[in-house]
């Protein structure tokens, strides 16, 4: 599978746009090109053509879990009984539509999924558990992982490494 971005070719100003809207995504374009080194309407250019090739995929409000009244996270890994495309796909559409999970991965290894979940203490986390995660479709195993606290969590990508 050829991969999308292979040929995409971001010189130092894209970085610095990209870090700059990394770190915050709400600068204004006068800001932003004054930053970067290039004039407002070069600047925007840039930035729309990062959107546009979806190197910028959007931007959002990063929400405090605790002031939501979901402090605590549980990683969850599911293993399923066969892994057949119609399973998988039907596994997945439900996971998507479920609020609390926050992100979900096909993983390889012992698990075949690993999901993060966001809930408010573990009767809540109880409540998720038989009401949906044993109710997804081929689940032969859960495993679940409750974080005693956050040490990193990053939102920028870094590139160039």
């Amino acid at each position: 599978m050829r991969h999308k971005f292979r040929n995409l070719k971001l010189d130092k100003i894209d970085h610095a746009i990209i870090d700059s809207l990394q770190s915050n995504g709400r600068i204004s374009n006068s800001d932003l090109a004054d930053k970067v080194g290039l004039s407002q309407s070069a600047c925007l250019r840039r930035v729309k053509s990062l959107e546009k090739e979806d190197v910028i995929e959007g931007y959002v409000a990063i929400m405090n879990q605790t002031a939501a009244g979901l402090p605590d996270n549980v990683f969850v890994q599911i293993t399923v009984e066969r892994q057949t495309k119609e399973l998988l796909t039907e596994f997945e559409r439900i996971v998507k539509e479920c609020p609390q999970i926050m992100e979900c991965y096909l993983m390889s290894g012992d698990a075949d999924y690993m999901l993060r979940v966001v809930v408010s203490d573990a009767s809540d986390y109880e409540k998720l558990h038989m009401e949906v995660l044993t109710t997804l479709p081929g689940v032969s195993q859960i495993k679940s992982n409750f974080s005693l606290r956050t040490v990193t969590k990053k939102n920028d990508i870094p590139f160039n490494l």
